[in-house]
């Protein structure tokens, strides 16, 4: 565990310094993951590092217990003083590679009420490694998550970790609920920023930061400094 908890603080160290705005601890490690509920030591080893990386940088923190563990994010955002958290299906069911998974928009909007009001709930549409029941739509997914489900911002990834999501997504999604802030959820790389920041509100990166492009790999510092550098230049840092 300690090692986990030093890995957290020394990548949380490099982006900070880097220029990035905010952070998201998750625990991609634990793959193969578990489809709702995680063990109660995965909330207690997200509760210590969530904790060390916010006294390390000082950042707004964004928890994702994977896979779709909202109830466990909620509590650790809740005692850590997390900024959001990531939910990859809030609404609906979709079949993944951990069988089917079904929203819990209504317990977590209850948990919400009563641990954490004001940590904001960043939801997938349609959420990569994963395919939506036949007559689902990207429209309709779109429309339950935002005016059903209770979110405050909707995700838009491509089909795998790293894998960019098709730029029409976006365009479809905000047709459909103009008002919602739409975050780029994979994929970003220095290649594509400008694209995103025409059409989303907010990126989140990881493997293209990683080297070689490797999820689970070491941060790379040259990397870093060429997605920055973009970022900045088309407004989104």
């Amino acid at each position: 565990m300690e090692q986990v908890v030093a890995d957290a603080v020394d990548r949380a160290r490099i982006l900070a310094a880097a220029g990035f705005p905010a952070l998201m601890v998750e625990n991609f490690g634990d793959a193969p993951f578990y489809a709702d509920r995680v063990p109660p030591v995965t909330v207690a080893a997200m509760t210590r590092c969530v904790a060390a990386v916010k006294e390390t940088t000082g950042l707004p923190v964004g928890v994702n217990v994977l896979r779709n563990d909202i109830e466990s994010a909620l509590s650790v955002a809740a005692v850590t003083d997390g900024l959001f958290v990531r939910v990859n299906v809030l609404t609906g069911t979709m079949f993944t590679d951990q069988g089917p998974i079904v929203g819990r928009a209504a317990e977590a909007a209850r948990l919400r009420a009563e641990l954490c009001p004001d940590v904001a709930i960043w939801a997938d549409v349609l959420v990569k490694h994963a395919v939506p029941p036949p007559g689902l739509t990207l429209e309709q997914a779109a429309d339950d998550t935002w005016h059903r489900g209770g979110a405050d911002a909707l995700i838009v990834s491509g089909t795998g970790t790293g894998h960019a999501p098709d730029l029409s997504r976006f365009e479809t999604i905000r047709e459909i609920v103009p008002d919602a802030p739409l975050v780029a959820g994979s994929g970003a790389d220095p290649s594509n920023l400008v694209a995103f920041a025409a059409r989303c509100d907010h990126v989140i990166v990881g493997t293209y930061l990683e080297k070689d492009g490797i999820p689970g790999a070491s941060l790379d510092p040259g990397r870093i400094e060429a997605f920055v550098e973009t970022a900045r230049e088309v407004g989104l840092l």
